[in-house]
């Protein structure tokens, strides 16, 4: 998955296309991000502990990853990530735009 924690992406499809966020975690085995404070949804919550509160409360649901663009922080543009082999023989993620290391 080329999208990590920490990354800021921009939904592209779906109720929230258009808005920013950060990456606050990533699912790999399902190919979905949470992004923060976006896909929120009301969720019903019954008191199952005498610490838990019962309401309805607000939760960020993951997206699929294919709904969402990396943006580069150094030319501030959606953009595809790429990826190349560095001189010591690491791994660099790099934007396609602007040709550099993310």
């Amino acid at each position: 998955m080329k999208i990590k924690r920490d990354d800021t992406v921009e939904v592209i499809a779906g109720k929230d296309k258009g808005k920013q966020g950060k990456v606050q975690r990533g699912l790999p085995a399902k190919q979905k991000v949470v992004v923060a404070g976006l896909n929120v949804v009301k969720k019903h919550v019954k008191k199952g502990d005498p610490k838990k509160r019962a309401g309805i409360i607000d939760v960020e649901m993951p997206l699929q990853v294919s709904n969402v663009m990396l943006i580069c922080s150094k030319c501030g543009a959606k953009t595809r990530v790429g990826y190349r082999f560095l001189e010591d023989g690491s791994k660099a993620r790099f934007c396609k735009k602007c040709s550099e290391i993310i």
